[in-house]
């Protein structure tokens, strides 16, 4: 049986602690980045996410006879800020190129592009990566091939299938809103030597490249919206021999998903290498349901793009002084940054790691810039804050909550106007615009319940309702007085302090705290 023959067999995965006895991965990262800017790459076409199909399109972009591109300045100052942060070197002269192909999403036939001579080229990026089992982090030096420019092509939907894609759909659609939006692809040199590490690795990296462009303010990197999205070049070989053949998983748009198909892919990959088969270069689909990869296109053949100087824009030179100019914006990287915060903050990696997750990185810094204990802004922004803004379906920074009013309503807490139940309708109003802090506690009522004869009678009332439970704490049972305490505080609607409910319990009932 050839070995062509062999490789058509269903094979069954290897599990990943196993596959890694035996093989070796390597791993090649392409990120793209919508830049954000508010024209397209060559034309003055909006680039809002979510308008109606093919209303943010003209001749340029629709590749009309007759129409010249223009470049767009932005773009070119950010994918220099990008290479910078990303320790490349910035070229003194380039070219766009036409990089030839025929898909229907492509206006032109073809794509403007960055070949042989990209804008920024041999950089690195160090990404720190979690061990297994919390036993810390380790660095990893991931080198920068290149960054490139190039302009983004249109979208395909493909209707009536049960999969949404072409196999199997009854037609397609065509929307050339996103065609030509600027777009940076980040391509890594191979990433070797990292072992069972690889997928985590995978992860980091496009999480950090995803925090630099944040930071950097040149795209929105929302993963989901394909802002960024990251195609994962997979190969596995036996130690000592050479690099195996690649598959090329295509567009995959979250952090999760990123390191998810690259375990997957060595799995799968060790499972046709054991059975005697052969890889194929192709490129593959990750299915977030199923965790697993399926073919795409064969890349068995050598692709002639046939890549030319596109004749219709100048030469790029970047001035070495505006470059040097341009360096002077660049942030504090996020790696730094993060471990400054939770050294400041007293918290480990793990929790910044979740404030990250959540996107209120950002927002919690400000706050503790604004006065705000660091431990009184991770729990609201990480706690009630994030929790209306998922069920809104917005983001955090997008509730209309700022610094500022964290601020006050922890002042609030701290005068004793009102507990962090109470806090929590407060802020309820603020997102509904009725007022700041102040106005909402006046308008609804929420001051906490100070006066004692009110909650002794409350206390005496619940005590009445639950004779059994009394009982219980005047036996020395003073667990048994959380069911009074939240009896009184459900009667004053949440408006009494827990504890000193708590302390005048047992002083009523002549019982010393256990």
């Amino acid at each position: 049986m050839s070995a062509s023959t062999a490789s058509t067999k269903p094979t069954s995965p290897v599990p990943f602690d196993e596959a890694l006895t035996r093989y070796e991965p390597v791993l090649g990262l392409e990120v793209h980045v919508e830049l954000g800017t508010e024209s397209k790459m060559f034309c003055a076409c909006p680039t809002a996410f979510g308008a109606e199909p093919n209303t943010q399109v003209c001749p340029v972009c629709l590749a009309l006879p007759g129409t010249l591109p223009v470049i767009n300045s932005i773009a070119v100052e950010s994918i220099i800020r990008m290479g910078l942060a990303l320790n490349c070197t910035i070229v003194e002269w380039c070219r766009m190129a036409r990089k030839n192909y025929f898909y229907p999403d492509m206006p032109k036939n073809y794509q403007i592009s960055q070949y042989d001579e990209p804008i920024c080229v041999d950089g690195y990026l160090d990404v720190v990566v979690p061990l297994p089992d919390g036993e810390g982090t380790t660095t990893v030096r991931v080198g920068i091939e290149r960054v490139h420019l190039e302009e983004d092509t249109g979208k395909l939907t493909h209707a009536g299938g049960a999969t949404g894609r072409i196999h199997g759909a009854d037609y397609s659609l065509v929307d050339y809103n996103r065609a030509g939006i600027p777009l940076v692809e980040i391509v890594t040199k191979p990433i070797t030597d990292t072992g069972a590490l690889a997928p985590a690795v995978a992860k980091a990296y496009v999480a950090e490249l995803r925090d630099i462009m944040r930071g950097l303010g040149v795209s929105d990197v929302k993963m989901e919206e394909g802002s960024l999205r990251c195609d994962a070049n997979v190969s596995l070989n036996r130690p000592g021999d050479e690099w195996g053949t690649r598959t090329e998983t295509k567009n995959v748009n979250s952090l999760r998903s990123v390191e998810r198909a690259v375990r997957s892919e060595i799995e799968r990959q060790a499972g046709v290498l054991d059975a005697g088969g052969r890889i194929t270069q192709e490129t593959r689909h990750f299915h977030e349901d199923t965790g697993v990869t399926t073919p795409g296109r064969s890349k068995e053949q050598a692709e002639d793009y046939r890549y030319f100087p596109e004749p219709d824009l100048v030469p790029i030179a970047p001035d070495a002084a505006w470059v040097e100019q341009l360096r002077a914006t660049i942030p504090e990287q996020p790696s730094i940054r993060r471990a400054r915060l939770a050294q400041d903050w007293g918290i480990g990696a793990f929790e910044m790691e979740s404030l990250v997750n959540a996107g209120v990185l950002q927002l919690v810094e400000t706050s503790v810039e604004e006065g705000v204990e660091p431990d009184a802004a991770r729990k609201w922004w990480a706690g009630e804050l994030l929790r209306v803004a998922n069920e809104r379906g917005v983001e955090p920074q997008d509730l209309p909550v700022a610094p500022g009013d964290i601020k006050r309503v922890e002042e609030l807490i701290a005068a004793g106007t009102i507990n962090d139940k109470l806090a929590r309708s407060v802020f309820d109003g603020i997102i509904s615009g009725e007022g700041d802090a102040d106005a909402v506690v006046a308008a609804r009522g929420l001051t906490v319940v100070s006066d004692d004869s009110a909650l002794l009678a409350a206390i005496e009332q619940a005590l009445v309702d639950q004779p059994d439970v009394a009982e219980k704490i005047r036996g020395g049972k003073v667990a048994a007085a959380g069911a009074i305490v939240g009896a009184v505080m459900k009667a004053t609607r949440g408006q009494a302090d827990a504890g000193k409910v708590r302390t005048l319990l047992l002083d009523h009932l002549g019982v010393a705290e256990g």
